[in-house]
């Protein structure tokens, strides 16, 4: 795990981050960021910048769909014999 937790408040919601964990579509995230772009200029115009090290979390890259993901998605379980299941896990382990 990449953070700590520390008492007090945060300098920044991790909110776009946990959505995208959730499996909230790409383009409502993308959509999601935008605005917070926007509300963040406005904001900073109306009170000054932000600390350059709030700034950091700002140019996170854009969360994208792991294959094995979307190979998964297009599985339908119920309708696979055992011996085809097994199969779609090797195609799946080939992914990683």
């Amino acid at each position: 795990f990449l953070h700590t937790v520390k008492e007090g408040p945060a300098n920044q919601s991790y909110g776009l981050q946990v959505a995208a964990l959730a499996g909230v579509p790409p383009k409502v995230i993308s959509a999601a960021r935008r605005y917070l772009r926007e509300l963040e200029i406005r904001s900073a115009q109306a009170h000054g910048p932000r600390p350059q090290q709030e700034l950091a979390l700002d140019f996170a890259p854009e969360p994208t769909t792991h294959p094995v993901v979307e190979a998964l998605k297009k599985l339908d379980p119920d309708a696979m014999s055992p011996r085809d299941a097994l199969a779609a896990l090797y195609e799946l382990k080939k992914l990683l």
